[in-house]
């Protein structure tokens, strides 16, 4: 099983990727998380993220392949924000084809630039565990992580700013992608403002999962 969950800034690809996994017992692949981790080790890289330009796209694949080399792949898994651009559309192809995997559906979520920036701009991290929390799905106890009890952080690329210039970087990118996915009748279109079960069950519906 290959999911590609699709989308927009602050549209829900987290969340939802993180209840399909348990749902389907595969790992939840951010390449966003998975980007930031590099840059850790990257200064170049460090900096394109906080201006919100997008990491190289081989660089991106050769992240992505020893990702999915780990053994909780070999069952499938649900990539989150990947494909960004239609060159990585055709870079995933080569690596699916070296794993002997076929993607089982493309899922984008929408939603009005209004929701995403008041998302985006109430969002906020866990600096321990990573979890993120939001305007949505809030912790139970304001400013500490619901699992390890973190303290909960703003992202530094999380501002008005930024978050429009990756919007419209999305729509420039994306729209070869989704015609693509279209013709291949792999694409499901979700609007994602509305609460996380009713997303959640429209997700179901379109694969009967």
């Amino acid at each position: 099983m290959v999911y590609i969950i699709i989308g927009g800034p602050a549209t829900g690809k987290g969340t939802i990727s993180d209840i399909l996994s348990s749902n389907l017992n595969i790992p939840h692949i951010s390449t966003g998380e998975l980007s930031r981790e590099y840059a850790k080790e990257n200064e170049d890289i460090r900096k394109m993220l906080a201006k919100g330009i997008l990491v190289p796209d081989n660089t991106m694949a050769e992240i992505l392949e020893d990702r999915l080399k780990k053994d909780d792949c070999k069952n499938g898994f649900i990539l989150d924000g990947y494909p960004r651009t239609y060159i990585q559309v055709e870079l995933l192809e080569e690596l699916l084809l070296k794993f002997n995997k076929k993607i089982t559906k493309v899922i984008e979520l929408t939603v009005p630039d209004e929701v995403a920036i008041k998302r985006t701009l109430g969002r906020k991290k866990c600096i321990n565990c990573g979890k993120v929390y939001g305007v949505d799905f809030p912790p139970k106890i304001d400013k500490a992580c619901d699992i390890c009890g973190g303290r909960l952080d703003v992202r530094s690329d999380d501002t008005e700013e930024t978050l429009k210039r990756r919007i419209k970087t999305y729509r420039e990118n994306s729209k070869d992608i989704l015609e693509y996915y279209k013709n291949k009748n792999l694409l499901k279109t979700i609007d994602a403002s509305t609460d996380v079960s009713a997303i959640l069950q429209k997700v179901k519906e379109s694969e009967k999962l």
